[in-house]
C-alpha cells in the first residue's frame, strides 16, 4: 500500500505551520514539525492500515511539505518546489484569507485535542461525488454535517423559523414545501449550519448557526470546487441573482 496523498485537512495544519513561520519552511528536528507529525497520524482521515505505513507522515515528509508551502508562495525568490495543484490551491487560500485559514487549523487541532472529531463517524455527503472536499478540510465538514442531521436541533430550527405563524420556505429562495406538494411537504425543510466551518469551535450549535433551506440550495451550499471553501445563504443567495437572466452579470457573459 502507498502512502496516500496529502489530504485539505493535513494541508490546513501544514500550512498554518509555515504562515506561522513567516512563510518559511521548517527542519525535521524542530518540535514543531515532530508535533504536526504525531497529529497528523492520529488524524481520522485515512485508513488504520495506511497510517500504520512506516514513515507515514513522518517529520521528514511534514519538513518537505513546509518546503513546498514556502517555496511556491509567490514572494519567493528561488526555484519552487515540485507540488500538486492541492498545495497550491491551499497557498492561495491562505494568502488570500490568512485569518479564516487559520482559524480552521485551530479548529482541526481542537477537535483532535478534544477527542470531539475522532468520535464522529464519517457522513455520506462530507466530500462530493468527484471526491472534492472543502478547503477547510472534512473533518470540520463532517462535524457541521454531524450537526446539522440532530433531530433535536432541526425540531428547535423549525419550530423557531415559523413561530408567529410564518411559512416554512427556503431562506435563499422562498420554496415553501407545503406549498408546492400539499400536506405531503407540510413542515419539511432541511436545516443548514451556517457558521463558517472554522468559526464554530467545539461550542454547541446555536439556532441562529442554522438556517431552514430546500433541497436544491441546501446541495449548493455544500457543493465543492476545488481550492473553495461552502458558501453560506448569503452567498448563495448573491450567487444566484448574479446568474439569474436579465441580470447585468448575467447578460455581460451571454454577450461575451
Amino acid at each position: 500500500m502507498r502512502t496516500p496523498t496529502w489530504a485539505e485537512d493535513e494541508l490546513v495544519l501544514a500550512g498554518a505551520l509555515v504562515v506561522r513561520n513567516g512563510w518559511h519552511e521548517l527542519r525535521t528536528e524542530d518540535p514543531a514539525v515532530q508535533e504536526l507529525s504525531e497529529l497528523l497520524r492520529s488524524l481520522p482521515i485515512h485508513p488504520a492500515e495506511a497510517r500504520s505505513l512506516r514513515g507515514f507522515r513522518s517529520a521528514g515528509s511534514v519538513s518537505r511539505k513546509t518546503s513546498d508551502f514556502a517555496a511556491n508562495h509567490p514572494a519567493y525568490n528561488g526555484k519552487g518546489t515540485k507540488c500538486g495543484e492541492p498545495t497550491r490551491l491551499m497557498i492561495r487560500a491562505f494568502i488570500d484569507r490568512e485569518q479564516e485559514m487559520l482559524d480552521a487549523a485551530d479548529a482541526i487541532e481542537e477537535g483532535i485535542a478534544s477527542g470531539q472529531l475522532q468520535l464522529i463517524p464519517p457522513q455520506p455527503d462530507e466530500d462530493d461525488d468527484t471526491g472534492v472536499t472543502a478547503v477547510e478540510g472534512r473533518l470540520l465538514v463532517r462535524r457541521a454535517l454531524a450537526r446539522e442531521r440532530d433531530p433535536k436541533l432541526r425540531r428547535l430550527k423549525i419550530k423557531q423559523a415559523r413561530q408567529g405563524g410564518r411559512p416554512l420556505r427556503c431562506e435563499v429562495c422562498d420554496f415553501d414545501f407545503a406549498q408546492a406538494y400539499g400536506p405531503l411537504g407540510e413542515g419539511y425543510i432541511e436545516v443548514h449550519h451556517v457558521t463558517p466551518l472554522h468559526a464554530s469551535g467545539t461550542r454547541s450549535t446555536r439556532l441562529d448557526d442554522l438556517a431552514c433551506l430546500c433541497a436544491n440550495c441546501h446541495r449548493m451550499c455544500h457543493k465543492n470546487r476545488p481550492g473553495e471553501s461552502w458558501r453560506t445563504p448569503d452567498a448563495l443567495r448573491a450567487l444566484m441573482h448574479t446568474s439569474a437572466p436579465g441580470s447585468a452579470q448575467a447578460a455581460s457573459t451571454t454577450a461575451s
